[in-house]
């Protein structure tokens, strides 16, 4: 199984997943049996809610997931927020931003930048991603974001950017740098395509699982699949829809993840990230069901 080198941060997040220690800027949800059922724990809760309403992770799913609150600077949800994925399309945002911030907003690569991120266009990641010099364009945003987990794809697979190590705290961190932190006119520009996200992507993959299909409108959205194969059995039909130092890691290569990310709700109050590794053989349809239902109890137990 091919691995990948990520910052040494990665690793102690990992151990700390081991041992069912979780830290973050947050609260945790610590799974309390094998099937992944999580115990919700946050300052004050709510008399109504109870542990039998927090988020049950299907059975032989590794799932992460953060809802971050930005009117409090409050995490609300957190379980395994270090855990290291492979990105699959996530990375576009940190692609997109690393190309703004070198090259700013130039008439020539709007359409490119549009397309891969509406409909998470590969040869268009593809063509920035040699731009950038591949893996630097990761090392630079990590340093630049502060991100903790996220590192480039394993030395012998340079280009391939799905493989890029990310984890769902570092990719609430890149929607705060968005949000609060960026050139305004590059803030606009992503968000501005995450609103527009089209149902299907260029692919033939339906993209409108997890938030888009969980949750009522306004979003802006960046899903992620990988390992379900070059075409899906069921076609989409169209409509609205840095580091000094590095370990290996195992990020789940020969199984299909599937994620949901994104900013939910008016002014982009919350953050909601969710992060799954399915089991191997999942078929697409059912891993985009399984999801999206992770990502509507995930909202509801946030509060």
């Amino acid at each position: 199984m091919l691995t990948s080198v990520v910052r040494a941060g990665a690793v102690a997040g990992l151990l700390l997943a081991v041992c069912a220690c979780e830290s973050g800027n947050g609260p945790a949800v610590t799974p309390s049996d094998g099937a992944g059922t999580a115990t919700a724990t946050r300052p004050a809760p709510r008399p109504s809610r109870s542990a039998a309403a927090a988020p049950r992770v299907p059975k032989g799913t590794l799932a992460s997931f953060v809802v971050f609150d930005r009117g409090t600077g409050r995490t609300l949800l957190s379980h395994r927020p270090r855990e290291v994925f492979r990105s699959a399309s996530v990375v576009k945002i940190l692609i997109a931003l690393d190309h703004l911030e070198r090259n700013g907003l130039r008439a020539a690569d709007r359409p490119l930048l549009q397309v891969m991120l509406r409909s998470s266009d590969d040869k268009a990641a593809t063509a920035f991603w040699k731009r950038g010099g591949q893996g630097e364009i990761v090392r630079r945003t990590a340093r630049r974001l502060g991100l903790t987990e996220t590192a480039p794809p394993p030395a012998d697979k340079p280009g391939f950017w799905g493989y890029t190590a990310l984890s769902a705290g570092d990719v609430v961190k890149t929607y705060r740098y968005l949000l609060d932190r960026a050139p305004g006119r590059h803030r606009d520009f992503v968000l501005g395509q995450l609103r527009r996200a089209t149902r299907c992507g260029t692919d033939g993959f339906d993209q409108s699982f997890g938030i888009p299909r969980a949750l009522p409108r306004p979003w802006a959205v960046k899903q992620g699949w990988s390992g379900f194969g070059l075409r899906p059995a069921e076609p989409c039909r169209a409509g609205a829809a840095s580091g000094a130092s590095f370990r290996n890691v195992d990020l789940g290569i020969g199984r299909p993840v599937l994620h949901t990310t994104g900013v939910v709700g008016g002014n982009d109050r919350r953050i909601v990230v969710v992060l799954t590794l399915q089991p191997a053989g999942t078929p697409f349809r059912t891993a985009a069901a399984r999801l999206t239902a992770l990502t509507r109890e995930v909202h509801r137990a946030a509060g």
